[in-house]
């Protein structure tokens, strides 16, 4: 049999083009990744319209029109009316045990386990967490405030829960004449402290050397027992109360002639317009805060912060850091004209090659203009150039005048322009700018956040 001989061909190579793909997107992949940490990257900041004020706060007195009430009787006392609730006439707002016997069964009765409402709950729940967003470690003095407001809230649904579930053997004492409930003689707000302010007036307030340091409240919701003739309450009788503010000279006289201000609760930030008038006892001067609304939110408080909100100024609201300046050439405005293809301002600029005058059109980038001027820089002229006036052999230097513009880098089109603004009011960490101006920015522009950073012209990346 004969031997088959076998031959080896050499195998061609096989072109993959999905590996040679793969190694295109890797090093894509690796050059945008190179690019992006060493391309300087400009933070931008979206323009809003904003406010900004000149704001002062200031420690003022609530003065309100208000009612002490006092017991009696002696003895235990309960209560019944929430703190800094209204109440109408023949409301039950506090009873008296003689003996404690039904005190003593309230409190027992306290002690079940559906003493509160699911809505009572749910409204402490609100106010924990209303409470926990508005803190302020400053005003650790709020927690004990709200402490003792939260106990009297808890306290009042335990009670009249009992007093409910109690009626015979509260009629049996009522009839024994060792318990009595006590109604409200007149609607108003029924607050649980008194502070001996409760009779003043305004001039009383003028006329007196206060201190808040020396200020103590007398919290008669801590009273278990009271004696005849004791305090157990008082009453806000109207909607209707001031503030009265110790003020300077200085701003007694800005004020001077005023009907109404701007204020701010510091407490909570409510915002409100209130009458006012300047009031000057000696060398002293006191501001009238005149309300007729919002009273029940402070019925607790008797000094309280406010700030007068002045000069308020709207307008498109930018950081300090985004505001630079740049320098620019002043041209008369009778150099400029218009021609060839373009209705845009133009400048005719003389050179002279070889002892042969040459003419050429420009139309610079105008950045600002006044009543005789434009602003251009010197991306598109030069120092030194001179300019043709139209009709006319007469020539202007350019150079000649400069002056700078207040501006931001704006960065919409993916470099940075600078555009002038004209700011109206600022403070330290922004500016109020002008609306709608030929030559700046508007609402929602993107703009370099620190004109530090930035160089005319520059490339951005988002």
């Amino acid at each position: 049999m004969a031997k088959k001989e076998i031959v080896k061909y050499r195998s061609s190579g096989n072109f993959n083009i999905g590996v040679v793909i793969f190694f295109i997107i890797i090093i894509y992949v690796l050059f945008n990744i190179f690019s992006y940490f060493t391309k300087s990257h400009i933070a931008e900041y979206q323009v809003q319209q904003g406010t900004i004020a000149s704001n002062n706060i200031y420690q003022g007195i609530i003065v309100r029109d208000e009612t002490v009430e006092y017991a009696e009787q002696s003895g235990y006392i309960n209560y019944y009316v929430k703190n800094a609730s209204k109440v109408s006439v023949n409301d039950v707002v506090y009873s008296i045990d003689t003996d404690g016997d039904i005190s003593k069964a309230i409190k027992n009765a306290g002690k079940e386990s559906n003493a509160i409402s699911k809505e009572s709950l749910a409204t402490i729940s609100m106010e924990l967490d209303a409470f926990t967003k508005a803190y302020n470690s400053n005003q650790f003095s709020q927690c004990y405030t709200f402490y003792n407001n939260l106990n009297t809230e808890l306290a009042q649904d335990v009670n009249t829960y009992a007093l409910s579930n109690l009626s015979e053997v509260v009629n049996q004492a009522e009839n024994n004449h060792t318990f009595y409930q006590m109604k409200s003689i007149d609607d108003g707000i029924i607050v649980y402290e008194v502070d001996g302010f409760e009779d003043y007036t305004i001039e009383d307030i003028i006329n007196s050397d206060l201190n808040y340091n020396n200020y103590k409240a007398n919290h008669l919701f801590e009273n278990e027992k009271v004696k005849a003739s004791d305090p157990v309450y008082k009453r806000i009788n109207s909607e209707e109360w001031n503030i009265v503010v110790p003020i300077s000279k200085k701003l007694a006289k800005e004020l001077n002639g005023q009907s109404s201000v701007k204020i701010r609760f510091c407490k909570d930030d409510f915002t409100t317009n209130a009458s006012s008038s300047v009031m000057k006892q000696e060398d002293n001067y006191f501001l009238n805060i005149s309300l007729k609304k919002a009273m029940i939110r402070y019925a607790n408080d008797r000094f309280i912060d406010i700030e007068l909100v002045m000069n308020e100024k709207t307008g498109l609201k930018i950081p300090q850091s985004a505001i630079t300046t740049k320098e620019f050439f002043t041209i008369p405005k009778e150099f400029f004209t218009t021609g060839g293809d373009s209705s845009a301002q133009g400048l005719m600029i003389k050179h002279t090659v070889d002892g042969v005058n040459t003419v050429k059109l420009v139309n610079p980038t105008l950045y600002y203009e006044t009543e005789d001027h434009y602003y251009v820089d010197s991306e598109d002229v030069s120092e030194g150039d001179l300019v043709l006036m139209p009709n006319s052999q007469t020539t202007y230097q350019i150079g000649t005048d400069k002056d700078s513009l207040i501006g931001v880098y704006n960065i919409n089109k993916g470099y940075a322009v600078f555009k002038q603004i004209n700011i109206i009011y600022e403070n330290e960490e922004y500016a109020i700018v002008e609306t709608k101006t030929a030559y700046g920015i508007s609402l929602y522009d993107h703009i370099a956040l620190d004109a530090s950073e930035v160089k005319e012209n520059q490339l951005t990346s988002k």
